[in-house]
């Protein structure tokens, strides 16, 4: 597969030449790739749209007739209307274009095992965001966290109709990818007749702000054989869409870009900018009574102003039963500064205690070669979390030297309903070796004044407010 991503990533340079960025380019891989695929598997593409009409021609020839095929494509219904929707060629160049046919050509990518077809693109965009080409990143989450999140909220659709999980904010839509593989090796690749179709084709649900990843979300689901059901628009400045679901996991993006102003919903109790906060509050929305999540959220949106406000209203309506430190690094090379954590919660029962799971003071920040992020980072996380996926499993409080600890709803009461507690003593943060990079300090800063931000909006529209009933 490395070597796949290689000579895939490698014509990336020429395509710069072409005024090809590499989004587009890792875009017009999924069209491509999706042609190939229809013709390996005999899928139903219009005559004269498909793979053969396309690989036979070179030149102008071949232009105009790629132009023409995603135009049509792009009116079609269901699965194929859906991705290539507005799709467009980048090629201005034919022989360029000619030669990406040819290296799609050359693999038979039915043949590979599911998740390998869909490692190409994962691959390339990780290639695209470790050598800092902006953009691509944000709609990336580690498979390696992922797949831990996934194992212990157990998403088990089978012999259960009417179940459903979302990703809001689903970028490529790795999450529900991760959860359809957990399923299939739980499941031994074998699903009973009432459950095969429902599961492949009205399961797996998410939205995303951004044409090109919902794009890629669809495509990377279909690689996987399911058809995801990807809304396009902004998941917490639009209405409610009345739609619920039994497991929400998601990422929501980072930083404040496009949080201009608290968004006007009847549904969300505390106003702020914070997009993060606004999730929560989005999610809390989302989730049927007696449905979990997990959401990865900044430190900033622990202890930031709003946070013990909103914190407050979610523990009342959910078990926010469990909080995991994320390591330091843990998004790199995508965004390598920032500190997360993860929050896991139930709703319909009330929050009695959480239990927070320190997996980064003292441990070696995350690098991409020499210290990259593995399921052992994850492994005594999820022992301790144990095999219940509510949280209601046994759990033994380690104590002040231990990473594992419970703090009742009282305690954090005291604090304000603010989740940023910590306790052991991080010893990796004094030895100069151990520091992280110049860089990484820089983004963590920016990420901590983004927050201060967020504050002064609040405050500037309050006072507006306030100026306006004065008048």
């Amino acid at each position: 597969m490395s070597d796949i991503v290689q000579k895939l990533w490698g014509f990336c340079h020429t395509l710069r030449h072409d005024g090809i960025d590499h989004g587009d380019y890792i875009e017009q891989l999924t069209y491509l790739l999706f042609l190939k695929m229809a013709e390996e598997r005999g899928a139903a593409v219009p005559k004269g749209s498909d793979w053969t009409s396309l690989k036979h021609k070179s030149g102008a020839a071949l232009a105009d007739h790629y132009a023409e095929v995603l135009r049509t494509l792009g009116r079609q219904g269901g699965i194929l209307g859906e991705i290539f929707t507005q799709a467009q060629s980048r090629f201005n160049n034919p022989v360029n274009l000619k030669r990406v046919v040819t290296l799609v050509d050359e693999e038979d990518w039915s043949a590979m095992d599911v998740d390998v077809k869909a490692a190409a693109f994962e691959g390339l965009l990780e290639k695209a965001a470790s050598e800092g080409k902006k953009g691509v990143g944000g709609i990336f989450t580690p498979r390696v966290l992922q797949r831990s999140i996934v194992r212990v909220m157990k998403p088990d659709p089978r012999g259960k109709p009417d179940w459903k999980m979302c990703d809001p904010a689903c970028g490529t839509d790795g999450f529900e990818v991760c959860a359809y593989e957990w399923l299939v090796a739980e499941a031994k690749g074998v699903f009973d007749r009432a459950d095969a179709r429902r599961i492949k084709t009205q399961t797996y649900f998410g939205q995303d702000i951004l044409p090109r990843a919902r794009r890629l979300a669809l495509m990377n689901l279909f690689l996987h054989g399911v058809e995801a059901h990807i809304h396009l628009g902004d998941s917490i400045y639009e209405p409610d869409r009345g739609e619920r679901y039994d497991v929400v996991l998601t990422n929501p993006p980072f930083g404040t870009k496009g949080a201009n102003q608290a968004p006007e919903r009847e549904d969300f109790t505390i106003a702020t900018s914070s997009k993060q906060l606004n999730f929560v509050q989005h999610v809390l929305t989302l989730l049927k009574p007696g449905g979990r999540a997990a959401m990865v959220l900044p430190d900033n949106c622990l202890f930031e102003d709003k946070a013990g406000e909103v914190f407050e209203i979610l523990m009342q309506d959910c078990a926010l039963h469990t909080v995991l430190r994320l390591p330091r690094g843990t998004f790199t090379p995508y965004s390598q500064g920032v500190k997360a954590n993860v929050i896991f919660f139930q709703k319909g029962r009330p929050t009695e205690e959480v239990w927070i799971f320190d997996a980064r003071s003292n441990v070696p920040g995350i690098t991409k070669k020499d210290r990259p992020l593995t399921p052992q980072h994850f492994a005594e996380f999820e022992a301790a979390y144990g095999k219940d996926p509510n949280g209601l499993s046994k759990r033994k409080d380690t104590g002040e030297t231990g990473r594992f600890r419970r703090f009742r709803l009282g305690e954090i009461k005291e604090r304000g309903y603010k989740l940023d507690i910590t306790w052991l003593k991080d010893e990796s943060l004094e030895d100069s070796d151990e520091l992280p990079e110049p860089q990484d300090l820089a983004s963590e800063a920016i990420t901590e004044f983004e927050a201060i931000v967020d504050d002064l909006r609040d405050i500037i529209a309050l006072l507006e407010r306030e100026e306006g009933v004065e008048k």
